[in-house]
């Protein structure tokens, strides 16, 4: 919201009555994008506001314009047509503006669209449409669906089926048979005699036919079949390939990643910094094409070979993903001394700092949209038979259209063919907060213990990146969380999004949601936007660890090792309002328990979102001393 990311509206957007030298105090601003973050900069000006020494002042406000509906398909063509079917491949639309829920796919004989025409729905960007007529001309549409609505149909693609196939008659049937059946044997024949003649064996094979097979007596690396497959044959099952059981290093990255010359990147900036290097952004040229974003994350200098191989395995785990809702990898560098992994660019960061930064700004319909993208990304990685191991929202990384996309595979394992068995580790770091009761106990991780994760996030999303937990040490958290202690529902969460969360929250992992039907229950509730209005009540079950030592409220004063007014405010991220509830008289947390709206509004806090959010954090407050005292006597 910064001047500074912000870009001048285009002489497009238009002003009633005008932009400038207006007298009364409201006007209209139309043609605005939708699902756009807009800032205005108001100014009030009289005869010697240029004379003044003083520099100008403006009230700034800051505006989030709603889904639309999508715009139009470009792009459309034929992958392939037979008889009575017809493949077609299209390009997600400029402007999704918004979530996309389906593609819409129209289509009718040519020059018969007024006697009828058929549709059929899709929910990738490829699509097949069968029981078509042989030898028949057919024109295609396609339009792309948001919850907003439908928008514009693609422009019309003509396409023939084949032609039927030319119909024998048994006697012609008979001698075709024949004749192949006297060539067969014929060439087995010749095949005989040849071996005889030339004394062919194995032993005489070519060294290099062998390496074809196997190398270093190791099997190759398996090979992945497109996502989408023909209709009518059966995939094979895909699987994730671990690059550590490689027994040659380099290998599993030669196969699942892309060298890229290092003169193709040109480095922008710096953005970010990690444990093994530092964040970059910059643009990949591509031969023929415009230059295009990417973010590059470089290794620091004196590295060792192992820092180096471990560094490269992500690539090697990224390269194997195909999905939009993971980060897509577009190439490494490894030719000499630089080690560089090159994705693509996500220009609103990380989901947990983007939230905050916007904080209140998004709808509920929003909000679900993101979960949604994080939940299929999940559920892909999930039917490969991979644990993420470290889900949490500051590993979602945001582009520009709240496009959420998983990232960071760092901590990542595989599991074995037994969809249900669990890969266990020794030692390392485990994010407490995010990680389920048997993963912190046992070291087990697998499927479940990410959906335990997916529902923090959730909690995350809805709380606009709040911490989950808020100040509880982790050991309060863990033994918390096995005393059968929940986080309670943020503010204004609709009730069937906190259930889903309890349900990832199941002790039991086995009782826990699998992705498929996470991803289910999003999409249902995208579509039936009502079913988001009834808001969750507070949990009225505080952290038991929590609730023994944070309060201490019956002398008014604080109590003698409570929490301050200050601590409290630091723990819900608003310590920046310190000093407004300092001039306001609140000097314990027993007067603050006595607040209310209004109460909030008079200190001069005047973002709706941290309204809510204060609010909230003393509604929370209010329901575990009621548990835990009774009713509030000493307030």
């Amino acid at each position: 919201w910064t001047l500074g990311h912000c870009e001048t509206c285009g002489s497009s957007t238009r002003f009633v009555p005008q932009q400038t030298s207006l007298v009364q105090a409201s006007l209209l601003v139309a043609n605005l994008l939708a699902h756009m973050n807009y800032s205005f900069w108001i100014e009030a000006i009289n005869g010697v506001s240029d004379l003044s020494p003083e520099p100008r002042r403006a009230a700034v406000v800051n505006i989030t314009t709603n889904q639309a509906a999508p715009s139009q398909v470009v792009v459309i063509r034929q992958e392939r047509a037979g008889q009575t079917s017809v493949s077609l491949l299209w390009q997600e639309p400029e402007q999704p503006n918004g979530v996309i829920l389906e593609y819409e796919i129209k289509y009718y004989e040519k020059d018969k669209e007024m006697q009828s025409y058929s549709t059929l729905k899709a929910v990738t960007t490829r699509a097949t449409v069968s029981g078509l007529k042989p030898g028949t001309r057919y024109v295609f549409q396609v339009r792309a669906r948001t919850s907003a609505g439908c928008g514009r149909f693609s422009q019309a693609m003509e396409v023939e089926t084949g032609k039927p196939r030319p119909h024998y008659d048994t006697r012609t049937i008979v001698w075709i048979c024949l004749t192949l059946i006297t060539g067969l044997v014929v060439l087995l024949f010749l095949l005989i005699c040849k071996k005889r003649h030339c004394g062919y064996s194995k032993a005489f094979q070519h060294s290099d036919e062998e390496k074809m097979h196997y190398e270093n007596g190791q099997a190759p690396p398996p090979v992945f079949l497109p996502l989408h497959h023909p209709p009518g044959k059966i995939p094979e099952t895909q699987f994730y390939a671990e690059p550590h059981t490689y027994e040659e290093p380099g290998r599993a990255g030669r196969g699942f990643t892309r060298e890229i010359e290092a003169s193709r990147i040109h480095i922008e900036k710096i953005i970010g910094s990690g444990e093994s290097g530092e964040v970059c952004y910059g643009r990949l040229q591509v031969p023929g094409q415009r230059d295009m974003p990417v973010a590059i994350k470089a290794l620091k200098a004196g590295y060792t070979e192992r820092q180096r191989r471990d560094f490269l395995s992500e690539a090697s785990i990224m390269g194997q993903f195909d999905h939009p809702n993971i980060i897509r990898l577009e190439g490494v560098v490894t030719r000499g001394q630089l080690a560089m992994i090159v994705t693509e660019y996500m220009e609103n960061g990380s989901l947990d700092t983007f939230l905050r930064t916007h904080d209140g700004q998004f709808t509920i319909m929003q909000l679900v949209g993101m979960l949604r993208g994080v939940g299929a990304g999940m559920r892909y990685l999930s039917d490969l038979g991979y644990v993420h191991r470290d889900l949490a929202a500051r590993n979602v990384l945001v582009d520009g259209n709240l496009v959420c996309k998983v990232s960071d595979f760092g901590l990542s394992r595989v599991l074995e063919d037994d969809p249900d068995a669990a890969y266990t580790t020794t030692g390392g770091k485990i994010p407490i907060r995010w990680t389920a009761p048997e993963a912190i106990a046992f070291r087990t991780f697998s499927s479940a213990s990410d959906v335990w994760s997916f529902g923090v996030v959730m909690w995350e999303v809805l709380a606009y990146g709040e911490r989950p937990y808020w100040n509880m040490t982790n050991r309060d958290v863990i033994s918390s969380v096995e005393e059968g202690y929940r986080l309670p529902a943020p503010m204004g969460c609709p009730r069937t999004l906190h259930q889903l969360m309890l349900d990832c929250w199941h002790k039991d992992r086995a009782q826990r949601p699998r992705f498929s039907h996470i991803v289910s229950v999003l999409d249902t509730l995208i579509r039936s936007p009502e079913s988001l209005r009834a808001t969750a009540t507070v949990n009225r079950c505080p952290p038991p660890a929590f609730a023994r030592s944070c309060f201490d409220l019956r002398g008014g004063g604080g109590g003698g090792g409570g929490l301050t007014v200050g601590d409290w405010l630091d723990s819900i991220r608003m310590g920046r309002y310190r000093d407004h509830f300092a001039a306001g008289g609140y000097s314990s947390l027993g007067m603050v328990l006595r607040m209310n709206a209004q109460d909030v509004r008079a200190l001069g806090i005047t973002l709706m979102g941290h309204q809510k959010k204060i609010l909230g954090s003393i509604q929370t407050m209010r329901a575990q001393l009621t548990s835990t005292q009774g009713p509030h006597r000493h307030l």
